[in-house]
């Protein structure tokens, strides 16, 4: 996994920023190269994101560090996972989690990377989702 986010990583890849937790990212498709090959880069429709919303409740559910959860759009063709980064965290009270999501559609690739706190019902809430930048 490290291998491939290093890879990812490096490849150049343009990302826009999305306005809020798993909101609709931009529609506008930029091209980006990874490996030499120009690519479109495609944007998760809402359906995308309500998958990718549902594996990272479940992944989070579970508690494992080291734990990652598929999810993939049948109507859609998109597919990726969501890793949890780190250990629970404390955030004005609650109990939180960052963690890393995945989207590949066709040849297109992104990686994001979010926050989400436990509800006073048990499930979790993604609060932030943006593109992955190394650093």
């Amino acid at each position: 996994m490290t291998l491939i986010l290093i890879g990812v990583g490096s490849g150049g890849c343009s990302l826009s920023r999305p306005d809020g937790a798993f909101a609709r990212m931009d529609d506008n498709e930029a091209t980006s190269s990874i490996g030499g090959t120009p690519a479109t880069v495609r944007t998760p429709t809402d359906s995308d994101l309500a998958f990718a919303r549902n594996a990272a409740s479940d992944v989070l559910t579970k508690g494992d560090k080291d734990s990652s959860q598929p999810w993939e759009n049948p109507e859609t063709g998109a597919r990726g996972s969501v890793t949890p980064l780190a250990q629970a965290y404390s955030s004005d009270g609650r109990t939180c989690r960052d963690f890393l999501a995945s989207y590949v559609n066709g040849r297109s690739e992104r990686w994001l990377e979010g926050a989400a706190c436990r509800t006073d019902h048990g499930s979790w809430e993604i609060h932030t989702l943006k593109p992955w930048r190394r650093g």
